[in-house]
């Protein structure tokens, strides 16, 4: 079993940046997989970034390449998802997610995903 304790979210203006943290612990071995999911207010939900704890392959919608970045510290078994350049549209609940992978690939639908922590708001003016 995985838990996951989000935190960084805050409230930023148009071009700032943020970095938002998420804390594993449980299980943590180097066949999984950590996403980022964010859902706005009658939005679906949406895979911004992942990255595979074994390889440290990585993954980022078209929303967000080049703006969006992910890193893990296994020393803290901590990973991270530095936002640049936000925008309006960035603003959304944002979820760090996992699961246990095989193959060392990354589900895309977050429906996939079998932990999740419980959010961290990030609001852009």
């Amino acid at each position: 079993h995985v838990q996951l304790v989000e935190s960084g979210g805050d409230s930023v203006q148009t071009g700032g940046s943020l970095r938002l943290s998420c804390a594993a612990s449980g299980y943590i071995y180097s066949n999984i997989c950590f996403a980022w999911v964010r859902q706005a207010p009658g939005k679906e939900r949406e895979r911004v970034a992942a990255i595979y704890l074994g390889g440290g392959s990585t993954y980022f919608a078209d929303s967000v390449k080049g703006r969006f970045a992910i890193s893990q510290d296994n020393g803290k078994n901590t990973v991270y998802l530095h936002m640049n350049t936000l925008k309006p549209e960035d603003a959304a609940m944002y979820y760090c997610a996992a699961h246990l992978t095989r193959g060392g690939y990354c589900y895309a639908s977050p429906d996939q995903y079998d932990y999740w922590g419980q959010g961290t708001q990030v609001t852009v003016s």
